[in-house]
């Protein structure tokens, strides 16, 4: 499994404001720029994270692209789930799984055990404690 470029971008993005402080502002072109994204792949990208609730936009001389919350509030399931939509290993686990086999399938149990697993380290990784792991001496 593999998250889409997008989702990458999109954390990419969020680590970037996150590093400037919450009540700091970033044109897109700058965290184009600074976090190698394509500037069209970035609005598509930044315009998703603002529906999603994870940062605010505003345009004019004084605009650009801000948190929407505090980086304890926003993990890295939020931003690759704005994205890429739920966290899906295999289709046989979601609701009405599409397996014929899955009352009797053995490996059906392992996919999802590694599906909570996964959700739940990126539901508890905020991007405060990704800032404060990386800044720790």
């Amino acid at each position: 499994m593999q998250i889409t470029r997008q989702a990458d971008y999109a954390v990419r993005a969020v680590s970037y404001l996150v590093r400037l402080g919450t009540d700091r502002r970033a044109a897109t072109s700058v965290i184009a720029h600074e976090q190698q994204i394509p500037p069209s792949f970035l609005a598509k990208i930044v315009s998703q994270l603002s529906v999603a609730g994870l940062l605010n936009t505003s345009r004019g001389a004084r605009g650009g692209v801000s948190l929407a919350r505090p980086p304890e509030d926003i993990t890295l399931l939020d931003v690759v789930e704005a994205i890429d939509g739920p966290i899906m290993l295999n289709e046989c686990i979601g609701e009405g799984g599409t397996c014929v086999f899955s009352e009797e399938c053995l490996i059906r149990p392992i996919w999802y055990d590694a599906q909570v697993e996964l959700v739940d380290k990126l539901n508890s990784t905020t991007f405060a404690k990704i800032l404060d792991d990386n800044y720790q001496e």
